[in-house]
């Protein structure tokens, strides 16, 4: 009776941690014990280990079996560890070899007939192997082409127990056993939807071009049908394509979640999230009365957060994007773990300008109905949402206007626009105008002359602007002076940033 030893991932949240599992066989009543704080589905594992080893022709000795998960006081959830449970115990009785089970991470579930099974989360877990030093890892076949978007690992894909002996042995007699990487899964290209579809509302096109060149969040208020859906559906397709980390951090989440495309590619096109406004906190916010799962918020991440009819969304949750909006993170606390989301999106919120969706003179709801309606929408959510358009119906003379500008044009001026963020911003720690801290703006060498921000100060003075809002004024004017081609923002960009984000016009809508 022997002892072996393996590594294995497990998730919290969008991140993975290294587990060292170790199995050991004494003598004692037959029994099969683990630690390691493990949740339901991985102390499981035994049960369905045992028969799967079975099926494979070897039969482990009766006695008292220990497996550990160590660390001992990180919480351990899910299936994944079944493999790395399923090598521990063969090693230990001499049917793989140790030293080399020691030094691979496997990851994937095992069925009671000894085949392996995907898991959700490949990505971050390898991710957490290759940063500890390790260099191989298994997996199941049809999470290894994932498993290689992250480089320094070599990547051995299984569909069995037994290609897991075979590829061990082959190792023991010499041969540098290459399992093959299964062919690509086919997939169609997402379809993009581009701004020429949209039909007049020059204004709110602007606007839209706006939040894309600094990353502003955008508030979309008119009667149904205006456009309001389309133009939000259309910010995606004029940002520009994610940097390499940001791909992989978005991809990460889309991999917990289960949610990757077919092609098992890097998500290099910012996400379009949108959430029913039935969604609950945990869906949208992240979380879950077991293991923490990501919300809608992490899934926008460096995307498009989308919240249609916004007034109905619960308040709870509404006030829950408050925190990450600041951040660029939701930090789910339970009693023996916090657990950090990725949350740096760009908020777009559309809504009716009453209950009945009137507006224009044809709305039928009194007064105090009305207002209470966009009442919802708490005052400190509006205040960190840069950009408030009204969108007003179309009208029979915009069907005879010239088509409007296509996604690909709009991108164009938008990439120009952050070109020239990136230049500024070189040295910070941030590159968007809308990441830009307000004493960055409001002192030292990018602090406007006084005349050029006077609008800002009197409104200050008059306490209808606070300070926040005054920061989230002065970033709008320096992407209005960026998508012009300008040095500095001067007093109309200042002027046009306070008017854009008053919303008196808004409510009138």
């Amino acid at each position: 009776m022997g002892f072996a030893q393996t590594r294995g991932v497990t998730l919290s949240g969008v991140e993975g941690h290294v587990v060292t599992v170790e199995a050991q066989c004494s003598s004692g009543l037959p029994v099969f014990v683990m630690s390691g704080l493990a949740d339901t589905a991985c102390r499981q594992a035994p049960d369905r280990v045992r028969p799967a080893i079975r099926n494979l022709g070897v039969t482990l000795p009766q006695g008292r079996w220990t497996v550990n998960l160590s660390p001992a006081g990180l919480p351990k959830v899910g299936s994944g560890l079944d493999l790395a449970v399923a090598a521990a115990l063969l090693a230990s009785e001499g049917h793989l070899d140790r030293d080399q089970v020691a030094r691979t991470v496997h990851i994937g579930e095992v069925g009671l007939d000894g085949t392996i099974r995907p898991v959700a989360g490949v990505l971050p877990m390898v991710a957490a192997a290759a940063a500890a030093g390790v260099q191989d890892v298994m997996v199941h076949a049809a999470g290894a082409r994932e498993a290689a978007l992250v480089s320094g690992v070599r990547v051995h894909p299984v569909r069995t127990l037994e290609e897991v002996r075979h590829f061990y042995e082959a190792r023991s007699a010499g041969v540098d056993a290459v399992l093959p990487m299964p062919d690509p899964a086919p997939c169609d290209p997402p379809r993009v939807a581009d701004l020429a579809e949209v039909v007049g509302q020059a204004v709110a096109r602007s606007a839209v071009e706006l939040a894309a060149a600094g990353g502003h969040n955008l508030m979309l208020v008119g009667p149904p049908g205006a456009g309001k859906t389309m133009l939000a559906e259309r910010l995606p397709g004029i940002l520009p394509p994610l940097t390499q980390d940001d791909a992989l951090a978005v991809t990460a989440v889309h991999s917990v979640l289960g949610l990757l495309p077919a092609g098992d590619a890097l998500l290099t096109t910012p996400q379009f999230v949108a959430p029913h406004h039935s969604a609950s906190m945990a869906a949208v916010i992240g979380g879950g009365s077991g293991s923490v799962r990501p919300g809608a918020v992490s899934r926008a991440h460096r995307g498009v957060l989308f919240l249609d009819e916004a007034p109905e969304f619960r308040r709870d949750v509404l006030d829950g994007l408050r925190q990450p909006l600041e951040s660029g993170e939701v930090v789910i606390a339970r009693a023996d773990r916090h657990v950090r989301l990725p949350a740096r999106f760009q908020l777009v919120l559309a809504a009716n300008p009453c209950p009945c969706g009137g507006g224009n003179g044809r709305c039928v709801c009194a007064p105090a109905r009305r207002a209470r309606y966009l009442a919802r929408l708490s005052g400190p959510l509006l205040d960190r949402v840069d950009i408030k358009v009204a969108v007003h119906p179309v009208a029979r003379a915009d069907l005879a206007l010239a088509r409007g500008e296509a996604s690909a044009t709009v991108a164009q001026r938008v990439d120009r626009a952050r070109q020239r963020q990136r230049v500024r911003w070189r040295d910070r720690p941030w590159s968007l105008n809308a990441e830009a801290p307000g004493s960055a703006l409001r002192q030292g060498p990018w602090q406007l002359a006084p005349r050029d921000r006077r609008p800002l100060d009197d409104a200050l003075d008059r306490g209808t602007l606070t300070l926040r809002g005054l920061d989230r004024c002065l970033r709008v004017a320096w992407t209005l002076a960026d998508l012009e081609g300008a040095d500095r923002p001067t007093h109309p960009h200042v002027h046009q940033a306070l008017t854009m984000r008053d919303a008196q016009g808004v409510k009138a809508a």
